[in-house]
């Protein structure tokens, strides 16, 4: 069987954002990882590769991906809600644009958890990092007890709902669906459940902003993702990539999720 793509939405594989690495560590991944994938004559144009290093990474990162001219993007972990002012420990949208970050993990399900970050202060960081020409990636999902509960979609529908108050129909922005019962546990959610909820989340996308944004939104797929499985779950029509954990931090790993097209014979 082959993959089904929407030729007009390039897939994307995001990883790293659990990388508790230094700087130094960073900088030797990330030219690890350039080298693996170019040794693999990875096509980056048919399949983006972003990475999501700690703030103290940011800068090393930035340096050597611009002095290389490495073919990976990055982003950041989190951002502020807050312009700018006395908010200790806080990194604004604006900091990030100056390091050049695409893109910034919001809503993430350890800052909704660990940190109490409610629908409304995703919201506002969603605004923060447009503001900036950051492209948000909206973290929405839901745990076992959420799930039973409410039944597939209803929390990530929400959530997604809260997240997207106030954003115009010219933003650009990444959504990316993962269930707090299938992060780190092994076991993944099915390619079906998967499409259940990215179709779900994009007929919201539609409801509220139009049929060409949510035609050109990438929606992506995040819980225990790796090798083994991720060609299931790029065959579904409404999932457009992955959010990648703790399989991102296994070059290797990450490498042949990255190339997931060349496991099924594209």
């Amino acid at each position: 069987m082959g993959v089904t793509i929407n030729p007009r939405r390039t897939p994307l594989m995001a990883g790293n954002w659990k990388m508790n690495l230094d700087h130094l560590q960073a900088i030797a991944f990330v030219q690890k990882l350039a080298w693996s994938l170019k040794d693999a004559h990875h096509d980056f144009a048919t399949v983006e590769v972003a990475i999501f290093p700690p703030f103290t990474d940011l800068r090393s990162v930035q340096t050597l991906i611009s002095a290389d001219k490495l073919p990976l993007t990055f982003g950041a972990q989190d951002v502020s809600m807050h312009e700018s002012g006395a908010y200790t420990g806080e990194v604004s949208a604006s900091f990030l644009a100056q390091l050049e970050c695409q893109y910034v993990l919001i809503g993430h399900s350890e800052r909704r958890t660990l940190h109490n970050e409610t629908d409304e202060v995703v919201a506002a960081k969603v605004t923060a990092a447009l503001g900036h020409n950051l492209v948000p990636v909206i973290c929405v999902g839901e745990t076992a007890e959420d799930l039973a509960e409410h039944g597939p979609s209803a929390v990530p529908v929400s959530q997604l709902r809260a997240a997207l108050a106030g954003v115009s129909n010219a933003a650009d922005f990444v959504v990316a669906y993962e269930p707090v019962w299938a992060i780190g546990s092994g076991q993944a959610a099915t390619p079906e459940q998967a499409e259940q909820v990215a179709a779900a989340l994009r007929a919201v996308i539609q409801e509220l902003l139009g049929d060409d944004v949510a035609d050109k939104t990438r929606i992506l797929y995040g819980g225990s993702v790796k090798a083994a499985n991720i060609a299931g779950f790029m065959r579904e029509p409404n999932v457009d990539g992955a959010l990648i954990g703790g399989a991102s931090l296994d070059i290797p790993e990450f490498s042949s999720i990255v190339r997931y097209q060349k496991h099924v014979g594209l």
